[in-house]
């Protein structure tokens, strides 16, 4: 199934008991509204159906995992109220994937800024390659990593966070990525990362189903108030992208 989406798309394919979920868009891998969406509402479906056993998510091409929310779509963002709706974007995946009662393995093929660190975060398992290097660069164009934060402050540390967040300009190399606990495991090479991929998979599509769930639970324990706080977060950011600062930085940054 594959919903098609201004050039790019959310596309899902169920294969014994594995169902991966791919996004993609020409913009490197960016996030418009529309992909958050369907990214929430598939997350969704797939986490209460019957025959998924765990879920893959990954992004089509092969050099950039994603580049965030897209800047096409921040850049027209006209006042506070449509900046929160933009935002809640980020919150509703997050939300589904914490609260989606299947383990979420993530396939990180490469470069991963803003949101896409947040949806790494937010899966269960990560698996990438040597390329995987991140950023956090909200505060580069005026607001800070507030949505995805809680997700990202929650699987490396508050420390490691902050470093990423104040220095938003820098890019982290995927073995710091994997020292501070973002992936599980760290690849040469796209077939070693697959092949980890496959292995893990086929092992847990064969594991049980209610034990996963409880341990999902467990897992995430304690952040049934992401509910409320990430939508707050996401007023904050809707609020702060509307200002003349951010504007320009978009701008910059829309011309490079």
């Amino acid at each position: 199934m594959q919903h098609e989406i201004q050039n790019g798309y959310v596309k899902v394919e169920p294969h014994n008991g594995v169902t991966t979920i791919e996004f993609f868009h020409p913009q490197s891998n960016s996030l418009p509204g529309k992909i958050l969406e369907e990214l929430a509402k598939e997350i969704h479906a797939t986490g209460n159906d019957g025959d998924t056993k765990v879920i893959l998510l990954r992004s089509g091409g092969d050099k950039t995992f994603c580049s965030g929310a897209s800047f096409d779509e921040l850049y027209a963002i006209k006042n506070k109220e449509e900046g929160l709706e933009f935002f809640s974007g980020f919150a509703h995946v997050i939300n589904e994937m914490r609260r989606c009662p299947k383990f979420i393995v993530a396939r990180v093929q490469g470069k991963c800024v803003g949101g896409g660190v947040g949806l790494v975060a937010a899966s269960d398992y990560a698996i990438a390659t040597e390329g995987a290097e991140i950023k956090l660069s909200e505060l580069a164009i005026g607001i800070g990593p507030f949505v995805v934060g809680p997700a990202v402050e929650r699987k490396i540390g508050l420390s490691a966070f902050t470093q990423l967040a104040i220095d938003a300009t820098t890019w982290r190399n995927a073995d710091w990525a994997r020292r501070k606990g973002l992936y599980a495991e760290l690849h040469p090479d796209v077939t070693g990362m697959d092949e980890s991929i496959r292995r893990l998979t086929d092992a847990l599509s064969h594991s049980s189903i209610a034990a996963m769930a409880e341990m999902k639970k467990i897992f995430w324990h304690g952040t049934e108030h992401w509910d409320k706080l990430l939508i707050e977060r996401a007023a904050i950011s809707g609020k702060l992208i509307v200002s003349e600062q951010s504007k320009k930085a978009i701008e910059k940054f829309k011309k490079k």
